[in-house]
């Protein structure tokens, strides 16, 4: 017979995981399937990147006992400093303004995996297949089939893809996505500097692209630094001091001296969007239902609140006895995560086309812009609550409440 289970979660990323981590503490007998050894993950040198962690994802990482292990590490964001190029006018944001709270929390991707990683070895009602693949999946009317690549078959109520802008669940399914390339490459890396970020975080829109320095532990920042395919390369392959060079003339010299801690890492950076959230049997969260530009470093926190509604409903219809990929349940997550993914779409996307250019004439609009809005508390204190996730109709744990 068939390995039974109520989900399949396709994908051991950190949106995959932390499902699969809420499922777990409320008995929902979950897989979790991923073809990458998780020796790989934890590696120093698999992924340079850092995530912001708004409030309202905090308060779910909180909720499902993940927080407590990564909150030594996670070095909270007390400003933001929005500049264009060398226009005078700026944006400025503090975590003062609207309570006590940060405005969010840089964490390192590698951390995050640690932490739930070890989180999931706590509940019995999880099986990994690591590192495995699926082959094949079925999708029938009661139940889907995965053939998987060691030769195992599992069936489950519901299939979660959570494996990526490429993913594979989703081409099974033959849910078409609106694919936009903008011809830019995400260099990242992380740097050490002589003096304190004091917690501030500052994004630079220059002309290739947005460069971001974002505050980490330890007195260290993660550069995010958009580039244009035409020079990433070049820059890529300049030799350690020749690139630093580089990188400082973007940095500048505000905190003293910085050194290179670390590799250096490049991403291809597209919009990709699928047409629908759900199919039969199927639900799409994280980069799966929705690959966005990092500009407002907004990514992650899509896909936690995907996980959140996503577990919500699960679990409801659990305790109910419910069928967990009955249609009503599905047309529900989508209904209520696709506004939400639309609107964070529409907004980076747009930034990025608005100030990743040259023109004069729109540097003068973007910085009338940018200083109107710092002059417009009312019109701050939103944008800040709405990048801390803390606007809409919030799942319960968003807000921090069990399920």
């Amino acid at each position: 017979m068939n390995k039974r289970f109520d989900v399949v979660i396709c994908g051991g990323g950190l949106v995959g995981l932390t499902l699969g981590v809420a499922l777990g503490q409320y008995g929902v007998e979950t897989a979790i399937i991923d073809s990458i050894p998780l020796d790989n993950y934890l590696s120093k040198e698999f992924d340079g990147r850092a995530s912001s962690i708004a409030l309202g994802s905090k308060n779910l990482l909180d909720t499902i006992g993940v927080w407590s292990n990564i909150k030594s590490q996670a070095q909270p964001i007390l400003q933001i400093r929005v500049s264009d190029g060398n226009s005078p006018f700026f944006l400025h944001y503090d975590h003062l303004d609207v309570g006590d709270d940060p405005l969010g929390w840089m964490v390192e991707n590698r951390s995050l995996r640690q932490s739930l990683l070890q989180k999931i070895k706590e509940y019995p009602n999880i099986k990994q297949y690591v590192p495995i693949s699926v082959k094949s999946v079925d999708f029938r009317n009661n139940f889907v089939i995965f053939n998987l690549s060691n030769g195992d078959k599992i069936e489950s109520s519901l299939a979660v893809a959570a494996d990526g802008r490429n993913s594979f669940m989703r081409q099974q399914a033959a849910i078409k996505v609106t694919e936009i390339p903008y011809k830019q490459t995400g260099i990242v890396c992380t740097v050490k500097h002589e003096y304190s970020h004091q917690g501030i975080a500052h994004e630079r829109f220059l002309p290739s692209g947005p460069f971001a320095i974002l505050p980490l532990a330890n007195n260290c920042s993660s550069i995010v630094w958009t580039e244009k395919n035409s020079i990433a390369p070049k820059i890529l392959n300049l030799k350690p001091q020749d690139f630093m060079n580089e990188l400082r003339e973007r940095f500048g010299n505000f905190l003293g001296r910085i050194d290179l801690v670390g590799s250096r890492w490049s991403y291809p950076l597209s919009l990709c969007h699928a047409n629908n959230y759900v199919s039969r049997r199927l639900a799409l969260i994280g980069d799966a239902a929705h690959s966005i530009h990092p500009i407002a470093g907004q990514g992650f926190n899509l896909g936690i609140r995907d996980c959140a509604i996503l577990a919500e409903f699960i679990v409801e219809n659990c305790r109910l006895g419910l069928d967990l990929g009955n249609d009503e349940l599905l047309k529900k997550y989508q209904s209520y995560r696709r506004f939400d993914s639309v609107m964070m779409i529409a907004v980076t996307h747009g930034l990025n086309h608005l100030f990743s250019n040259h023109s004069g004439a729109l540097q003068v609009v973007r910085g009338m812009g940018l200083s109107a809005v710092n002059q417009a508390p009312p019109i701050k204190r939103f944008f800040m609550r709405h990048a801390m996730g803390l606007v809409g109709d919030l799942p319960r744990l968003v807000r921090g409440e069990q399920i």
